[in-house]
Formats: C-alpha cells, sequence, structure tokens
C-alpha cells in the first residue's frame, strides 16, 4: 500500500527538541557510537539515526569506548545476534556506574516487540531508553529525555507512518542504500519481520527518485534498492518495480543501479524484462529460496512450489542470460525429512547459484514456526548444514571457473595494503574480484581481466 506520512507538526516539534539537544551540547564536542546487527535495512535505518545525532551536535566516535552515546541497533531474525547483544550491553554497565553521563540506548526490530522491550529495560536498568523501528524520527525526543535524567520507551505503531526527508550520515562516498518498502505482507511462518516492522508499505516514486537523485548530485555513483521484498513494490498504487528501475534508470550520474530481496512469488515477466532493458540495472538477483521440497516451502507459507521456483530461474536466465543469482536457504525447518532435505540439495545443484546464504532453523517468538511440535534436534540441523555448505562451496567454485579470461567493469570498494596493494570490487553480477593497484582508484570504475579463481572470490589484472 502507499506510505502514510508523518503529519508536518510532529516532524516540527521533533525538529525543535533537535534544537534543544544541540543548544545544551553545544561546544562540548560529544560523540557518539552505533552498533548494527543485522540486515542492510538496519545499515539504512543506522546511517538515519546518525544523521539525527549530527543534526543534535554529536560527532561520530571511533571507538564504542570513548564514545559519550552508544546506541545498539538490534535484529531479532537470528538468535546468535541476540545473545551477543545482550552480552555487549550487559558489558557497559560498570562503565555507566562510573560515568553516568554516558547515554546508552537500543532499538531496532529487536526492540519493536513491546515485551520484549520491556524486559530489555528491566534486565538494564542503566539503559536510558528503547526505540522501535517506526519511531527512529523521534530520537530528539528521546536523547532529551536522557540528558533530563528520564528513561523512555517509544514502541508505538502510529500505523507504521513513514517520515521522509530525514538526515543520513553514508559512510560510503560512491554507493549508498535507498529504501524503496517498508515492512513485509508475506507472513512467512518463520519469520518476524511483519511484526516488528509492520505490513508493507511503499514509497512514492517521485520522493524515491529524487533521493536517487540527490544521491548522485553528491557523487554517489551506484545505489542499492531496498526492500523485504521489492517485487512488490507500488502494491496499491499505479507503479510498480519495474516503473522504479524505468525512473531510477534516467537518473545522470548513476552507474549502477542494485536491489534486495526479491520474493519468488512477485517476480513477473514485466520485471524480468526491465531487468534485461535498462543498462544501469545490474544482472544479479538476490531470489531466497529457502527450501527445495515443496512441502516444507507450504509449511514456511512461502507460496510458490519447487517446480514453480525452477521455471522462474529458467525464464530469467532465458530473458537476461549473464544474471547470477544468490540465494538464502533454510535447514532443519521443523517437519523437514531426510527426503525434504535431499530436494533442497538437488535443487543448489540444479539451479547452480553463485553464491547462498544458508542458515539452520532458529524458532523466533510470535512466528507460526515456533509453535510446531516436529521441531529438528540440533545434530540433524548442524549435519545437514555441512553438506549443504560443502554443496554450494563446490557449486561456487565451479561458477567462478566461467569468469576465467572475463574482461569487466568493477567499481573499486576498498584495498589491502598487507603485501603490496590489492584493490577489490564487484562486476555488475556481484562477483568481487581481486587486483593490484593503486588505492587512489577507490570509488572508480576500471576494465578487469579475471586471470585466476579463488575458493570463494576472482583474482584478476587492470587493463
Amino acid at each position: 500500500m502507499q506510505a502514510k506520512l508523518i503529519e508536518p507538526n510532529r516532524i516540527e516539534l521533533q525538529q525543535g527538541m533537535a534544537q534543544e539537544v544541540l543548544d545544551r551540547v553545544r561546544g562540548q564536542k560529544k560523540t557518539y557510537y552505533i552498533e548494527t546487527y543485522g540486515c542492510q535495512m538496519n545499515v539504512r535505518d543506522s546511517e538515519t539515526i546518525a544523521g539525527l545525532l549530527q543534526r543534535m551536535g554529536y560527532l561520530p566516535a571511533e571507538t564504542k569506548d570513548t564514545a559519550n552515546v552508544i546506541l545498539f541497533n538490534t535484529c531479532c531474525v537470528r538468535d546468535h545476534a541476540e545473545k551477543r547483544l545482550l552480552a555487549n550491553i550487559g558489558a557497559l554497565k560498570e562503565r555507566k556506574d562510573g560515568e553516568e553521563e554516558l547515554i546508552i540506548g537500543i532499538c531496532g526490530c529487536m526492540m519493536q516487540q513491546a515485551d520484549v522491550a520491556k524486559k530489555v529495560m528491566r534486565r538494564f536498568p542503566f539503559v536510558n531508553f528503547v526505540f522501535g523501528t517506526n519511531v527512529l524520527w523521534r530520537l530528539p525526543e528521546l536523547m532529551l529525555s536522557a540528558l533530563n535524567g528520564e528513561r523512555l520507551i517509544l514502541t508505538e505503531e502510529e500505523g507504521f507512518a513513514i517520515c521522509e526527508g530525514l538526515p543520513a550520515r553514508r559512510s560510503n562516498p560512491f554507493s549508498a542504500f535507498v529504501n524503496i518498502t517498508f515492512g513485509c505482507d508475506n507472513f512467512c511462518s518463520y519469520c518476524i519481520v511483519p511484526y516488528v516492522r509492520g505490513r508493507e508499505r511503499s514509497r512514492e516514486l517521485s520522493e524515491v527518485v529524487g533521493e536517487v537523485r540527490a544521491l548522485a548530485e553528491q557523487g554517489i555513483t551506484e545505489v542499492t534498492l531496498l526492500g523485504q521484498n521489492v517485487n512488490s513494490y507500488g502494491k496499491g498504487m499505479d507503479v510498480d518495480f519495474a516503473d522504479l528501475l524505468k525512473a531510477a534508470n534516467g537518473v545522470d550520474g548513476i552507474r549502477r543501479i542494485r536491489y534486495m530481496s526479491s520474493h519468488p512469488k512477485d517476480l513477473s515477466p514485466r520485471l524480468m524484462a526491465a531487468i534485461a532493458e535498462n543498462d544501469k540495472v545490474c544482472h544479479h538477483m538476490h531470489l531466497p529460496v529457502q527450501s527445495g521440497s515443496t512441502a516444507i516451502l507450504e509449511r514456511m507459507n512461502r507460496r510458490y512450489t519447487r517446480e514453480g521456483y525452477l521455471k522462474l530461474v529458467e525464464d530469467l536466465r532465458r530473458t537476461v542470460p549473464d544474471i547470477e543469482l544468490t540465494t538464502d536457504v533454510i535447514v532443519g525447518f521443523p517437519g523437514e525429512t531426510d527426503r525434504d532435505f535431499e530436494d533442497t540439495l538437488s535443487l543448489m545443484d540444479q539451479v547452480g547459484y553463485a553464491a547462498a546464504f544458508t542458515f539452520k532453523y532458529s524458532p523466533r517468538k510470535g512466528t507460526r514456526a515456533a509453535e510446531a511440535a516436529d521441531q529438528i534436534p540440533e545434530p540433524v540441523k548442524k549435519e545437514r548444514l555441512k553438506r549443504l555448505n560443502d554443496l554450494q562451496a563446490r557449486k561456487t567454485a565451479e561458477n567462478n571457473q566461467k569468469y576465467l579470461g572475463h574482461r569487466g567493469e568493477v567499481l573499486i570498494e576498498g584495498f589491502d595494503r598487507r603485501q603490496q596493494t590489492i584493490l577489490f570490487g564487484k562486476l555488475d553480477t556481484f562477483k568481487m574480484v581481486y587486483f593490484p593497484g593503486d588505492e587512489r582508484l577507490l570509488g572508480t570504475y576500471q576494465t578487469v581481466t579475471v586471470t585466476e579463481c579463488a575458493r570463494n572470490s576472482l583474482l584478476g589484472r587492470m587493463e
């Protein structure tokens, strides 16, 4: 659906509070540190948080140990991230005891669950505030409450409205994330996201393209369009994701357009054609399959079958012959039999993904799958994950071989000086290439020929 926007008078109130915080800390050289967990959506949220903090007079700290404000941007998708987060928060108690002016805040998906937010505030009485994913724009209010010695929880939904025009501190000077949707309508039985980020809302096409254009004017040349399901962008509106790709493709200064993630059930022939026809749209798609078993896909509420997914892959490769596919896979989902797992292995072998993000199923409170009686024992999940990873390692190596002698354009993303200066960056197809060069080329596009294949990447030379 089309996004509901925050009322201007409420934004003005927050701007007034931001000014009050700025007046209170002016000249004190106060700093902040944000520790981010989870997906690209959380990374993008942290950029907004940083932008708001800098509007309030805070500067980025080099380390957590020197910061006056520490914020944890949380994830609730994986159990491991949650445990690591709680340990890192607890480690700050001693410092807070000796440094009362230290401000500690927790935000993100985990805190959007009101019961979890209250439990965290009880468990860590030294934390100043917690807030959910939908109220980033109210950070000035939270900071003011902390400066006044108050503790505050904000997790209200407010229809999960969107606040446009928030500042951002982007860490990358040539590549940027751009949100196009918020929330999710899919309700996969293992996933907590619809409950913590709300129902799916699409930004206006003009707002998205305006942000892309502004980024181009700042020197950004690559954008990644973000959503839990970018393929369903524009639901309930008179535009769709294909229209958005075409519009973004027309922005001067942008050279590459990436996007993630794509849900198979919404991958249409029209979208495939848009990828093929718009020259700046990269030929890479992250297309999570999650399982190769139709029975498990049904239990996951994925709304496609094994056969349907394989047909999509066939159609996509016919329309965009050089497209590279990456995916997500969950092993050990409740009820997964040996035959179901073998179906996943055979699908992975048949598709031949360039790379895969693989996970053992982790029950998340509040999801239907967590209540299932037929949970898979941990040793079985561990053994299946190893077999899956071994297969994918072989498929990645096979996939890399086809790039030997390939000549293509690479956006240089970084460098390593440990022995000689090695530059690295991605081809249009998302394949990473390493090659000798001058670190002053960071952020530029260079033609590279692939000369060798490593286990997970490619080696080459600049032309």
